[in-house]
């Protein structure tokens, strides 16, 4: 019988080409000669934890917007499902931005992740590597107000799993809610936790308005998001108050105007909810003005972002 040998080549090589770098375990590589063993414990069960960490081209060069934050992340979700994480949150900034330069990058998503060694049990892993790399991206959900459907898909329990860690299985279920919804038509997904209140979107967190008030679902059944928490500062900077509660999908259906928060989606309004449109028209949102204060911090435009905040 004749032994064939397969090629594993890229299916979408809009990531990274032959002169792309990306960053492992100590070295730069380059992307397209980087293999990986098909035995390792993140394919086989998902057991990793990954981060998406966006940098922007400023009036003071290439930021990357909280770096910090990102990485002290990637360490809490490693060491909340048991995954060791030996690696320098400060020694990690230092490398991502030796990557952009090598990549010529200055407005790019940057993904790091790390991943287990091979081992086929249902212990933790011997050994953990870091990879990070970094391509260049628009907005996930573009920039044009999107249609939501509420999914038949709910979040996981979180006793069922850590869900406040950014870990690569948990988001199978993002992608059966995203799936689901383009299926029929819609731009994205909202989910609903277990008891049937608002939750999150399948990659990002919701904020919606009514009478002059935002709302976003409290901690505890959704991701903690860095966008989310930088949404929450600047609505207290600009005195915008918001209650962070439970909400049945009523609440946001009678609302005036919504809009989602991620570092991939960063601020994007949503113009229906189940095909119902919003009253408010986006631009005389709440939610238009926080996406132009973000605009402006991310991009460290200091003197519009002061002068929205006066």
């Amino acid at each position: 019988m004749e032994t064939k040998h397969f090629t594993l080549t890229p299916t979408n090589t809009n990531y990274y080409n032959e002169n792309h770098i990306l960053y492992l375990n100590g070295s730069f590589l380059k992307a397209n000669e980087v293999v990986t063993d098909l035995y390792g414990q993140t394919l086989h069960y998902g057991y990793g934890v990954f981060e998406g960490i966006r940098a922007y081209p400023t009036e003071n060069g290439t930021k990357i917007f909280k770096s910090k934050e990102h990485y002290e992340r990637l360490k809490k979700s490693s060491e909340l499902i048991g995954i060791p994480f030996d690696f320098d949150v400060e020694e990690l900034t230092k490398v991502t931005y030796e990557l952009l330069e090598k990549n010529n990058f200055t407005d790019a998503y940057i993904r790091p992740l790390v991943f287990c060694s091979p081992n086929m049990s249902l212990n933790k892993p011997n050994q953990v590597s870091i990879m990070i790399c970094a391509w260049e991206w628009g907005a996930y959900l573009g920039d044009k107000q999107i249609d939501v459907m509420i999914s038949s898909y709910c979040r996981p329990h979180p006793k069922s799993i850590r869900i406040e860690a950014k870990a690569c299985g948990h988001y199978v279920n993002s992608i059966l809610a995203t799936t689901e919804a383009k299926s029929k038509g819609f731009d994205e997904a909202l989910l609903l936790d277990t008891d049937g209140f608002l939750a999150e979107g399948p990659g990002a967190n919701l904020f919606f308005e009514k009478d002059g008030k935002l709302y976003t679902p409290q901690l505890g059944n959704i991701l903690p998001g860095i966008t989310r928490a930088t949404v929450l500062e600047l609505c207290e900077k600009l005195g915008i108050e918001v209650e962070q509660g439970l909400f049945l999908p009523e609440k946001l259906e009678n609302a005036d105007s919504a809009f989602f928060c991620g570092t991939a989606a960063e601020v994007i309004g949503i113009k229906s909810i189940n095909k119902k449109d919003f009253p408010t028209q986006w631009e005389n949102s709440l939610g238009r003005k926080i996406q132009e204060a973000y605009k402006n911090l991310v991009l460290d435009k200091k003197e519009q972002l002061a002068s929205q905040l006066q």
